[in-house]
């Protein structure tokens, strides 16, 4: 079993945003520039093995539902043996995002909130996120983020894992945090974070296997960090096939290579067992 935890099914409105070219001057031009049928998608997901994927929505302070939670709700309910939706809200207007992220949970059956700070150019610490935190608490649901620095045009500076990660770990402790992206250039920060609250986790997205830092896959082949990483992709930036090439360099034992490609994402989002266990 194979579970991403970090995909977007990309719109015309999202894959053609400017602060991607230099994304796409990294990739080679590998990133599509139009707009995809969901099949194309899934084509994806089984090329590379993987079984179930976290689809998220994308909302920012200029175009707003670049994503929208919808559209999200549609993929998912055409092919619900194979997503999951991750609700984004507007963090400008607090009580509208509150109600929003109730609604997809509730009545859309989305597992999660990810919102991406560096969209809106402020830390995850702002004020306006806090009543999106209490709300997951209350719905028992994890909040997910980008930690490191930021491939598009935009600051990194919010992905700071300490203090933001960290206070925002104190400050609500039993809210569950995924930190995608791993953390670079501040991986060690993230490692220390992880280590150090119960419920913040790190996902791969961004990363293949080929990239991902010492420092990280040593905590992976720990006990503890054993449970505390989740694989990515950050599809359709980096296909999953690309994202698992080389995954033998990891060097994981069966029962942490099984916690690492789904087991942990299954417990942090809830998430039901496959049909035969």
């Amino acid at each position: 079993m194979i579970l991403d935890a970090w995909m977007q099914h990309p719109t015309r409105r999202f894959i053609g945003h400017e602060m991607f070219a230099s994304l796409r001057r990294w990739t080679g031009g590998a990133i599509p520039e139009d707009e995809l049928p969901i099949e194309t998608t899934l084509a994806a997901m089984d090329a590379a093995g993987v079984d179930f994927g976290l689809l998220t929505a994308w909302h920012s302070p200029r175009e707003g539902a670049m994503i929208s939670n919808d559209e999200v709700a549609g993929w998912v309910a055409a092919h619900p043996t194979r997503f999951a939706g991750l609700a984004a809200v507007a963090l400008d207007r607090p009580m509208e995002a509150v109600r929003e992220l109730r609604r997809c949970v509730r009545e859309l059956g989305f597992v999660g909130l990810r919102m991406l700070p560096w969209l809106w150019e402020v830390p995850p610490t702002d004020r306006r996120f806090y009543p999106l935190y209490a709300e997951c608490v209350e719905l028992d649901v994890p909040f997910c983020t980008q930690v490191g620095h930021t491939g598009p045009l935009r600051p990194s500076e919010p992905g700071r894992p300490i203090p933001y990660i960290d206070q925002i770990a104190i400050d609500f402790p039993e809210l569950r945090i995924v930190g995608g992206h791993i953390g670079y250039p501040w991986t060690e920060e993230m490692v220390a974070v992880a280590r150090k609250h119960e419920h913040v986790y790190i996902d791969t997205s961004a990363y293949t296997s080929k990239r991902i830092p010492d420092e990280l896959i040593a905590y992976m082949r720990t006990g503890g960090g054993s449970r505390k990483v989740l694989f990515g992709s950050n599809y359709p930036m980096i296909a999953p096939a690309a994202a698992l090439e080389g995954l033998e360099r990891l060097e994981l034992d069966a029962e942490s290579s099984a916690r690492y490609l789904h087991e942990n994402a299954r417990r942090v989002f809830s998430l039901p067992a496959p049909p035969g266990g």
